[in-house]
């Protein structure tokens, strides 16, 4: 037996067939578009609808790892809760299956010439939706290549008598089956790769359908270990989203062990009924096992939710972000009133955005992940609501407003990036204190005479320069909410003082370093922190000026168009309310 050759062909196989398998997820994702976040947020109402949606973004991007920390991530920044994500991800185990049938109708003689299809549309047109049908067709393929490569070699195997021993032994002994499929799954990282590998060798008759169906069922097990790892050091409802996979898919598991004969009889005749080839039978398999543990599960999503929350205790830290300001029926029939609903939702994104600030700067004080955590998920949201409030502002554009509306428009549209862009600066100084963190920790295993982590950019002036910030931001926010010139004029006049103090703080802090005191790299993300500080103040500084009316030169002018405008109308209908004498 030519151990290398055998050894090559699999594991060369092996990584095409990986490599088809996410190349054509990936052109199935680029040609459904950026919606799939989308997908799984808004149609999860119930748990049937939340499974449904879990089936569609698997089957779109060929991963259920993949669509379970999309719904991971949503929890985590508060747009679902977690009987929803459990929902989702019952849904991915179905949507998995999807691969084993594509696997089950064995195309394997055309995968070349299928290959030379995909390769002619991605190399020799420019249309990007083209390019992304050639790259689904590749790796359509591809994955078919790689089979047909594992297929050969393993074919080897069936005469090795220590294989044949052990797959008697996995038939008298579902349970190790069940073990191996975990494994297996596990040390491969792709469950579809695992069902890939079971069928080629079921088709080769190196392998009983009684051996066979416990490692089947173990790979559902050895999946969840995707998402265990991206829980590790995540936020709470993520680990326990994570926690609610491996409970759902033992289980599963261990039900179908116990209905294991009835369900390989139902299976058997099913296979004779409609002609199964043997990598088919699989995929039906596969299908019905998944099928029946999401239906007899999906009632007791409720229950698992509070069975995981015990398993994973703890105080959630979710922000809920109220969805509902946004009515797009109304943008044609009233726009004007639709540019009320927007203003309601920039005054929920500058709340946000006070919040999102505020945690970083507790973060800054004490150095506590609850604070990073909190910065990120409010991070998350603000950035959806700069998408979604950036697009329903783009609609009501198309409509015709009257002149102090197209201002208030054109305004609404600057204060949101303002905003965003507040977060972002946000974001930034939460990296550099983690950086300088970690460089501290270096220092310290390296110095124990260094100073604390926790004192680490620890500066009285640049504490007072967070505080004169927030303030702003603050006022600012409110200064436009409420129309209010006096806190506009005193964000104006605080800005003077912002620069006066980071202008300090650099002048100091070069000094310490010249004389010595603290390290360089320490200094560069000191500075960063004190520049992104003085970035938000300016974001601050040009909302301050819409409401006062002079961000543009321009709108100077318009407030006094406006002002006539309101005064020809307040004159016009005092006209008509007097009566003739």
């Amino acid at each position: 037996m030519d151990w290398q050759s055998m050894l090559f062909q699999f594991f060369g196989g092996l990584g095409i067939f990986l490599f088809g398998l996410k190349y054509m997820g990936d052109g199935l994702q680029r040609s459904a578009g950026d919606n799939l976040r989308n997908i799984l947020n808004k149609f999860t109402s119930t748990p049937f609808r939340a499974v449904l949606a879990g089936i569609l973004v698997t089957v779109l991007i060929q991963s259920s790892s993949g669509t379970t920390v999309l719904a991971v991530g949503l929890v985590s920044a508060g747009f679902m809760n977690l009987e929803q994500a459990i929902g989702i991800i019952m849904g991915a185990n179905i949507g998995t299956t999807i691969t084993a049938f594509i696997i089950g109708f064995h195309v394997g003689a055309y995968a070349l010439p299928i290959m030379a299809i995909g390769a002619i549309l991605l190399f020799f047109t420019k249309n990007p939706f083209l390019n992304s049908i050639g790259q689904i067709i590749f790796g359509f393929g591809s994955l078919f290549y790689g089979l047909d490569l594992m297929g050969t070699g393993m074919e080897p195997l069936e005469q090795l008598s220590q294989f044949r021993s052990l797959m008697t032994n996995l038939s008298d002994h579902p349970f190790y089956g069940v073990l191996t499929g975990t494994g297996l799954t596990l040390v491969i990282q792709s469950s579809s790769a695992t069902v890939g590998i079971l069928q080629e060798l079921y088709s080769q008759n190196s392998i009983s359908l009684q051996a066979a169906l416990p490692i089947l069922f173990g790979n559902n097990i050895g999946t969840t270990i995707t998402a265990v790892l991206a829980a590790i050091g995540a936020s709470l409802p993520a680990k326990r989203a994570a926690a609610s996979h491996v409970v759902f898919n033992l289980t599963g598991t261990a039900f179908i062990l116990l209905i294991l004969a009835p369900f390989t009889v139902v299976l058997t005749n099913l296979s004779a009924t409609l002609n199964l080839n043997p990598a088919m039978q699989l995929a039906f398999a596969h299908g019905m096992f998944n099928v029946l543990n999401v239906v007899i599960q999906m009632w007791f999503i409720r229950q698992l939710a509070v069975l995981v929350t015990k398993i994973v205790p703890g105080e959630e830290r979710i922000v809920k972000y109220d969805a509902t300001h946004l009515d797009y029926t109304i943008i044609q029939t009233s726009p004007s009133v639709a540019l009320n609903q927007a203003k309601l939702e920039v005054e929920q994104m500058g709340s946000f955005v006070t919040d999102e600030y505020h945690a970083t700067y507790k973060y800054y004080l004490d150095h506590n992940d609850l604070y990073k955590q909190d910065m990120l998920q409010l991070e998350e949201i603000v950035d959806t609501i700069d998408y979604k409030l950036t697009e329903y502002l783009t609609f009501i554009s198309r409509e015709e407003l009257p002149f102090h509306a197209s201002n208030d428009h054109a305004i609404m549209i600057d204060i949101t990036k303002y905003l965003e862009r507040i977060g972002d600066h946000c974001e930034n100084i939460v990296k550099n204190i983690e950086d300088a963190t970690k460089a501290a920790k270096r220092d310290l295993r390296a110095n124990k005479e260094l100073q604390d982590v926790k004192t680490i950019l620890m500066d009285e002036d640049l504490v007072k320069l967070f505080s004169m910030v927030e303030q702003n931001i603050q006022e600012a926010i409110d200064s436009y909410i409420q129309d209010d010139h006096v806190l506009a004029e005193q964000v104006i006049q605080r800005e003077e003082e912002v620069n006066e103090q980071e202008q300090m703080i650099r002048e100091n802090y070069i000094q310490r370093l010249n004389s010595g005191i603290g390290l360089p790299s320490e200094g560069i993300l000191f500075i960063d922190i004190v520049s992104n500080l003085e970035r938000i103040s300016d974001h601050a500084v040009k909302i301050a000026k819409h409401t006062l009316g002079t961000r543009y030169p321009y709108q100077k002018l318009s407030r006094r168009l406006i002002r006539k405008t309101e005064q020809a109308h307040a004159g016009v209908a005092l006209n008509a309310s007097t009566p003739e004498k």
